[in-house]
């Protein structure tokens, strides 16, 4: 009997010799597929770069067409920023175009026919995006109406209200000042060289930053003991990104440097980022997002925070508004057209469920980017206006069916 049970435990002595080394493949591989999904949308926005790069001959990665990637999307961007939030937690906001269109014609009669300064037409715009917010977060939060209902209100009366302060005309022109925060350059303030070493400098900052924080988090986690991705996996995702922000900043830099638009995203995506990971209200909105009844049930107060995320929706309308009116010099009654759409677009492409309760800020600017390149690319290759919005539409389907089988094969619902 002895031997009987001896033998067996020869038997698992030996599998353990074998084990170890197809466990740690198994492990590298499990980090490897972690990771493609998690960062699956930067993939994704690598592939299309450079899939239209080459049916573009190259125009695509040109320094000012990369540039102007930047400064014509800037609004969207802002736009998907505030939308994400929205729909994390479990809301719509279909009124953000109108919102911007009415911000900006606004601000023409602020800095144009009132001629106020533009610092203060550009706060008082800001303001009215405000009390747009408290508008439609009171009908949201406190009255009940769901958010669809409202802000399709909402995009009904702000058209209307934007016509009519227009008087259905185009105001313009802005100040240089004004006209700066969309299509202005920081080489613009500190002067032109052939390559810019103020976009360069903070390229390098921005990547020595990111290396440490990142080594920083994984000595963390190892010194908690949790798991960690393979060294080798590590440093190959770091080097990656590192020459993606290397050879993005080397083109901003050939051309007129830093874009004021981008140094407003870099502070949104900064200020937002950290507003949704470390603090209590952005906790609460993925809380609320999850699960209206067991948010309220653990004390979130969900009218409160669903009212201050509508206000805050509504600034950052007015903010996308502002940067469109100034980057075409021009408040006009067809301004936001389409602006919402192309913000829901940028959240859900971005890796937002449509459910709620899922979705970053980074993931919202990587999807404005995807749909900003498809439009740049598209309209390089001469592709008619229809061709876009059909293209647009699929990429759109085929990102919500990916997050809708992701959860049906994890046992979601």
């Amino acid at each position: 009997m002895s031997d009987l049970e001896t033998k067996p435990a020869s038997n698992s002595a030996a599998g353990a010799q074998v084990n170890p080394s197809s466990s740690k493949i198994g492990t590298w591989l499990s980090h490897v597929v972690t990771d493609l999904g998690k960062n699956g949308i930067f993939i994704a926005l690598i592939v299309v770069v450079v899939l239209f790069s080459f049916l573009t001959d190259g125009i695509l990665l040109r320094p000012q067409n990369i540039s102007n990637l930047i400064v014509q999307n800037g609004y969207i961007l802002v736009l998907a920023v505030g939308m994400v939030m929205v729909i994390i937690a479990g809301h719509i906001d279909l009124s953000v175009g109108s919102v911007a269109a009415f911000v900006g014609a606004v601000s023409g009669v602020f800095a144009v026919t009132w001629g106020l300064p533009w610092w203060l037409s550009i706060i008082l715009s800001l303001l009215v995006g405000a009390l747009v917010g408290v508008w439609q977060g009171f009908w949201i939060a406190f009255v009940g109406i769901p958010a669809f209902i409202v802000t399709l209100a909402g995009m009904l009366i702000f058209r209307g209200l934007a016509l009519a302060v227009l008087g259905n005309a185009n105001i313009g022109s802005f100040p240089a000042e004004y006209r700066a925060l969309g299509n202005g350059f920081l080489t613009d303030l500190f002067g032109e060289f052939e390559l810019d070493p103020l976009t360069l400098g903070v390229a390098a900052i921005a990547i020595i930053a990111l290396v440490v924080q990142q080594f920083r988090t994984r000595n963390g986690r190892a010194a908690y003991g949790q798991e960690v991705e393979p060294l080798v996996w590590f440093v190959g995702k770091l080097v990656l990104i590192t020459v993606v922000i290397g050879m993005f900043a080397y083109a901003l830099a050939s051309y007129k440097g830093i874009p004021v638009t981008l140094i407003v995203l870099a502070v949104l995506v900064l200020v937002y980022g950290i507003i949704m990971n470390r603090s209590v209200f952005g906790r609460h909105i993925y809380a609320i997002g999850g699960n209206l009844h067991a948010a309220e049930l653990s004390g979130v107060k969900t009218r409160n925070v669903t009212f201050w995320l509508f206000v805050n929706m509504g600034v950052l309308a007015a903010l996308a508004g502002l940067i469109f009116t100034a980057r075409l010099n021009l408040a006009g009654p067809k301004a936001g057209d389409g602006f919402e759409l192309e913000a829901i677009s940028a959240a859900f492409i971005g890796g937002a469920a449509v459910q709620g309760g899922v979705g970053t800020i980074g993931g919202a600017i990587i999807g404005g980017l995807i749909i900003g390149v498809l439009n740049n690319g598209m309209s390089i290759m001469g592709i008619g206006i229809e061709w876009q919005q059909a293209v647009k539409g699929l990429v759109l389907l085929l990102a919500v069916a990916f997050d809708v089988y992701n959860k049906r094969r994890s046992g979601g619902r």
